[in-house]
């Protein structure tokens, strides 16, 4: 099965894409930094990143994808978020950062079986719920294409009529109501929140619903009052939490899944590199960043819970964000090996740029595993529908 990953940033969602089996015929990103790491990564043979083509740097309203028409199965993509997150202007389809649009001319010339494309959460906000709605409908029929001198609200007014009355179209898809996924859980040691857009073309029949949740709050405080999670990291009794977390579930009421991952289940195997400089050398981007300090709104990821969401920024890392808190309360940022952990990218990718530059990649990915849960549970239901017809 062949996809396509479009804004491909550090390749976050593209690697879990990989991951659940497809091969990714084309990628685009438009910043070169971004696609030095792809590059790099390609050319160390590293993390997945060899089975990919030489990404096509630049501007993706430049760029035409007919030539992969009937070609693609998948097509993947998370366009930039800036309009719509809450640490932007919010300015939306004003934005001229806003690609949704040019996602869904990709779908329209390579007619692929289904898509995966996300964003942030911000975007599910009532201040853009007029856009959002837009979005789905773009999504759901991509053949009905903005007119020229056409405003994006008539053009909404065209599809919302041509949905209502059930017309019908060449090209169209089952789009999933769109879904927050904390990344948390599902296995990644962040809370993380995206929201997802998953679509399968109509002619498929597909019925798809969203992967279940299987980590929890519940099943980690469990872990760390009646289980072994602090015998597990070999921390010693005097450095546990003295006043320890109370819980409503006895002993033998161990919740169904596993529990969260936290902080310190990410970093294990790493040395702090500010308390043990010659240890970290041993290892890859793993340089201690000097600066950080806490105040109020601004603390840190403690270590026993799953860190707070990592931050790209606007103008480099966020003061006070994408911060360790120790036990003892003290702060320090993290590097790029712990957020690269913290959004499950694996240890041997390595990424190109300045310590901010390579912050702001981190900050905007999606994170591997969560990606690659998506993209599995796409993956399944494609190959079943192969197998049920003899094509996809």
């Amino acid at each position: 099965m062949n996809a396509i990953e479009l804004f491909a940033g550090a390749g976050g969602l593209g690697l879990g894409v990989t991951r659940a089996g497809f091969k990714t015929l084309d990628v685009v990103e438009w910043d070169r930094w971004c696609c030095d790491t792809i590059r790099q990564n390609r050319a160390r043979k590293a993390a997945g990143m060899e089975y990919w083509p030489e990404p096509r740097e630049g501007d993706i309203r430049k760029f035409s994808f007919d030539q992969f028409e009937g070609k693609v199965q998948l097509v993947t993509g998370g366009p930039p978020c800036q309009p719509f997150s809450l640490g932007g202007r919010h300015r939306a389809q004003q934005d001229h950062r806003d690609m949704w649009s040019e996602a869904v001319r990709v779908v329209r010339e390579t007619q692929p079986t289904a898509f995966i494309f996300e964003n942030v959460k911000g975007l599910t906000r009532a201040t853009f719920e007029t856009y959002f709605t837009y979005i789905y409908l773009q999504l759901s029929y991509p053949e009905i294409a903005m007119r020229d001198e056409e405003t994006w609200l008539d053009h909404r007014a065209r599809l919302e009529q041509h949905h209502s009355s059930k017309g019908s179209s060449a090209l169209s898809y089952q789009v999933m109501p769109p879904k927050v996924l904390n990344a948390a859980n599902f296995g990644v040691p962040q809370k993380r929140e995206r929201v997802f857009f998953v679509g399968f073309r109509a002619d498929t029949g597909i019925q798809w619903s969203w992967p279940r949740e299987t980590y929890s709050r519940e099943a980690l405080i469990w872990d760390q009052i009646h289980g072994d999670y602090w015998d597990r990291h070999k921390v010693a009794k005097r450095d546990r939490p003295t006043a320890p977390r109370t819980s409503p579930l006895a002993r033998d009421e161990r919740p169904e899944g596993q529990a969260w991952k936290t902080t310190r289940d990410a970093l294990v195997g790493l040395p702090d590199p500010e308390l043990a400089p010659g240890a970290r050398s041993k290892f890859t981007d793993h340089r201690y960043q000097p600066g950080a300090r806490s105040y109020p709104g601004h603390t840190g990821s403690p270590l026993d819970e799953p860190a707070k969401t990592l931050k790209a920024g606007v103008h480099g890392v966020p003061g006070g964000e994408n911060m360790l808190r120790r036990p003892d309360g003290s702060v320090r940022y993290f590097t790029i090996r712990e957020s690269a952990r913290l959004q499950t990218f694996p240890d041997e990718m390595l990424f190109h740029g300045s310590w901010s530059e390579t912050m702001r990649q981190l900050g905007n990915a999606v994170p591997v595993d969560l990606a690659h849960t998506v993209a599995d549970s796409v993956a399944g239901h494609l190959k079943a529908m192969e197998a049920r017809t003899g094509n996809a």
